[in-house]
């Protein structure tokens, strides 16, 4: 992943949820073209959070098994208003399933107690080795830096007080 349009992993159960934040600030690159005199969260953005919030969920519940997830799908998208800077993008993700190769997610996003974004996502995950065996490596790079991240947005403490036997490796 290019960015991050998260800043912290508040709540993690495997299989099941997890619930994000994004505290959206003036020094988001972004906001001095969306718009100059009026800026705010584009809602590409803030459906990207939600895909970034669903990834984790998956690499949590699967032992980061993939090294790709990526969006299949979104439908349903609503935004009803602007996430602004100095407001906090509240993400709760429900996963509906979550297999070996996609998954299928509900998400909402809110500041305080407005609803901003809601939509139902689908999830493709894989390796490059699946087709490009020489790529092993670079799946095993991915997922490093993956677990590095995932660790600076505070992971695997929420893992940690997870049930074992739900998590893998």
């Amino acid at each position: 992943m290019k960015f991050v349009l998260l800043d912290r992993i508040v709540a993690l159960e495997p299989q099941r949820s997890i619930a994000t934040r994004k505290a959206l600030t003036l020094a988001e690159e972004y906001l001095a073209d969306h718009f100059p005199t009026f800026p705010v969260m584009p809602g590409v953005m803030m459906l990207e959070a939600m895909v970034q919030s669903a990834a984790w969920l998956v690499r949590a519940s699967t032992g980061f098994s993939a090294s790709l997830v990526t969006l299949e799908e979104a439908k349903n998208v609503t935004y009803k208003s602007f996430v602004a800077p100095g407001r906090v993008l509240e993400l709760k993700i429900d996963a509906v399933r979550i297999e070996a190769a996609a998954s299928e997610f509900r998400g909402v996003g809110i500041c305080g107690d407005r609803e901003m974004v809601k939509a139902q996502i689908k999830l493709r995950h894989r390796n490059l080795a699946d087709r490009e065996p020489h790529l092993a490596e670079t799946d095993r790079t991915l997922v490093s830096k993956a677990r590095e991240l995932f660790a600076l947005l505070g992971g695997p403490a929420l893992l940690a007080s997870s049930t074992p036997a739900t998590v893998a490796g």
